[in-house]
């Protein structure tokens, strides 16, 4: 297998998107009446709050449309990768975490999306290196799902 082949056949990971926000009422429901009006669902979310801004995370069913709609607005956002592992039951948010920890992998930030995958839970993980990350609970019998799996 060559090189250019390896590259074609990596999987995506979920690309999440950090918008800074004035902490005010209404805020939010702006952003998400303006993906909503360009029919981008949000599927993920977490708000992190201070007295003056707010930074919310967000996951989108359709990220290249909203990375376009925040060009055009002038809305400044960052974009970073994310393991999304499927949680089949109660016992494998454990195993997630105890798998990274023994792993010595650290783990900045963890949400759950609010849609599920063939009828499973998902959890979003922010890891230092998501390749690691997915190669770690693959061999732990976890499910990492990417985003092609996620988008319409």
């Amino acid at each position: 297998m060559t090189v250019s082949e390896d590259v074609s056949k990596r999987r995506e990971f979920v690309r999440q998107f950090s918008v800074m926000m004035p902490n005010r009422v209404g805020a939010f429901s702006s952003l998400s009446n303006l993906l909503s009006r360009r029919k981008i669902d949000v599927i993920g979310l977490s708000v992190q709050d201070s007295r003056d801004a707010t930074v919310a995370r967000l996951i989108v069913n359709d990220p290249d449309s909203a990375e376009e709609l925040f060009m055009e607005q002038g809305i400044a956002y960052t974009l970073s990768e994310l393991l999304v592992v499927k949680m089949k039951e109660c016992g494998d948010l454990k195993k997630c975490l105890n798998k990274l920890y023994e792993a010595e992998t650290n783990l900045d930030y963890a949400f759950s999306l609010m849609v599920q995958h063939q009828g499973h839970a998902l959890l979003a993980l922010f890891l230092e290196d998501c390749e690691f990350g997915a190669s770690i609970l693959n061999r732990a019998g976890l499910t990492v799902v990417y985003e092609d799996e996620l988008l319409r």
